[in-house]
């Protein structure tokens, strides 16, 4: 009786694979942003959707034409060119032109990955630098917000979506959404005084970016975000923890003049930039002890630039400055290697 002696299999390390690609975990991020896209439509009407599109279009088109590997579309299959464009759109107001949006979308795929090589070897996030751009380039309509629409106003769209290229946007209707002008709870608070209650900052009834007013929807997103292991947990809780803190300590020095830790943590883009922001996995450190100095710097940012700043926001600075500096953090937070370290006797 004979038998054939079983085949030797040479493989290298790691031997235990996790089993995740770009493309999941980029589709994963996006089922994710599904219930804050259609929180924005709920409260913004369909101007959300068109922000999104065109700013998702404007980054599409750029990958496509400039990409590395334009012949089968670059980064495109991959899902990371359109998350880019989707968070950058729920990062702008929502009667931003449309051309705005696009044009964010385009600088943010060209000059915040393209020009670094591509998908991976990214310095910033993509979608803030698109964000920075516009901040710069167009200050006064990127913080021109507006009250949200009723219900009944759902399809309602904004004129100002629709302002053709460096001219001004058609005159709205009397009883259009765009002739009520608003400002976020950090801006009312900042420059008028005015808390806003943490119902309506949870339940998003307020004004803001298409993404960041329903806070409770980011909350559960991003736990879910977390149980699937899509980012590492500890950069959104060392942020919000830090912001907790230090914005504790000043309130407690003046509950009148500076904003309550609750109005810090549940207004602004700080929830949405903790869980979707600052957790992308090619410009924040992979070591767990990076991890935590990279959460801590943000939320240290944002409270210094909140309270003492001349802008009521500071989110997308703090995450821009701390990518800055991931390089530097990894190279301090590297783990030591067994069996050094410690002199021998």
């Amino acid at each position: 009786m004979t038998r054939r002696d079983p085949r030797l299999l040479l493989q290298s390390a790691p031997f235990l694979r996790r089993g995740i690609t770009t493309p999941r975990l980029m589709v994963d991020v996006l089922i994710a942003l599904v219930p804050v896209v259609l929180a924005a439509v709920y409260f913004f009407g369909l101007s959300a959707i068109l922000v999104i599109v065109a700013a998702t279009a404007g980054a599409a088109l750029t990958e496509w034409v400039f990409g590395p590997d334009r012949r089968r579309g670059g980064s495109l299959t991959d899902g990371s060119t359109i998350l880019t464009g989707v968070l950058l759109g729920l990062c702008l107001p929502p009667g931003i032109a449309l051309w705005m949006a696009f044009l964010g979308g385009a600088v943010g795929v060209g000059l915040g990955k393209l020009v670094f090589g591509g998908l991976g070897q990214n310095i910033f996030n993509p979608a803030l630098v698109g964000r920075a751009f516009l901040q710069a380039a167009f200050p006064t309509a990127i913080t021109t917000w507006t009250q949200q629409g009723a219900i009944t106003e759902l399809l309602t769209i904004r004129p100002s979506n629709f302002a053709l290229p460096f001219m001004q946007a058609p005159a709205p209707a009397a009883d259009a959404v765009d002739a009520i002008s608003a400002a976020t709870p950090l801006g009312l608070m900042k420059f008028q005084n005015i808390p806003t209650g943490v119902e309506q900052l949870l339940l998003g009834n307020t004004a803001g970016s298409l993404g960041e007013t329903c806070a409770i929807v980011i909350i559960i997103c991003g736990v879910i975000l977390a149980i699937r292991r899509t980012f590492d947990w500890r950069i959104p809780v060392s942020i919000l923890g830090t912001v907790a803190v230090f914005s504790t300590i000043v309130w407690l020095f003046d509950r009148t003049e500076y904003p309550s830790p609750w109005l810090m943590l549940c207004s602004g883009g700080l929830l949405f930039g903790a869980v979707y922001m600052a957790t992308d996995p090619v410009t924040s450190p992979i070591t767990p002890r990076g991890a935590w100095i990279f959460g801590l710097g943000i939320g240290l940012l944002v409270v210094l630039i909140r309270i003492w700043g001349g802008l009521p926001e500071g989110v997308m600075y703090a995450i821009l400055l701390m990518n800055a500096a991931t390089p530097l953090i990894e190279r301090i937070a590297q783990p030591r290697a067994f069996g050094r370290g410690r002199a021998v006797a």
